[in-house]
């Protein structure tokens, strides 16, 4: 894995083989960023990257300046990962262990910019529920958006806050937001 832009440029970050991931691949990501750089100014915004896994999205929104990122994962490995290579480049990211959806069920933080990055066998349900959860919690602020990337066998765009998507080879991110 490699950052993009920002500070850490160019800076690869070796994970662990034995992590249970499928980080996002740097030209998805290098994709998604072009898209979020036209909307937002990275250093004024808070970010929520759930399912986290090694922390590219995370690592990524830290190296353009932004502040306020909590990464969420279940996986101790990662959790581990996560808070080392925190530590290292001495970006204060929020990492919690913990599940996805618990998480979302009990913050009453807000949000620009919520990240999914779930196992792409997710069935249908489970990608609903992580909308459904962004929403009536209503955990996004004004303009915010609920990314999720998923593989190009799931049809998100069904949803009533659907926006669009983008396919990236055999990526997908769909976007969110409110009505």
């Amino acid at each position: 894995m490699r950052i993009i832009s920002g500070k850490h440029k160019s800076r690869r970050i070796n994970a662990p083989n034995n992590l249970p991931v499928r980080p996002t691949t740097d030209m998805a990501k290098e994709a998604l960023f072009n898209i979020l750089n036209n909307r937002y100014y990275f250093d004024q915004i808070a970010v929520l990257d759930i399912f986290a896994g090694i922390g590219s999205v995370g690592f990524e929104f830290a190296s353009r300046g932004t502040e306020q990122i909590t990464c969420i994962d279940l996986n101790q490995g990662c959790v581990r990962f996560l808070e080392k290579i925190d530590r290292e480049l001495e970006l204060g990211i929020q990492v919690i262990k913990s599940d996805a959806y618990s998480f979302l069920e009990r913050t009453n933080s807000k949000f620009d910019v919520i990240f999914a990055d779930p196992p792409y066998d997710f069935s249908q349900e489970k990608f609903q529920n992580i909308v459904d959860l962004v929403f009536e919690k209503d955990l996004l602020n004004n303009d915010g958006l609920l990314i999720i990337e998923h593989s190009k066998n799931t049809d998100l765009s069904k949803n009533s806050t659907f926006a669009f998507s983008k396919k990236y080879g055999s990526n997908v991110f769909s976007f969110f937001e409110k009505d």
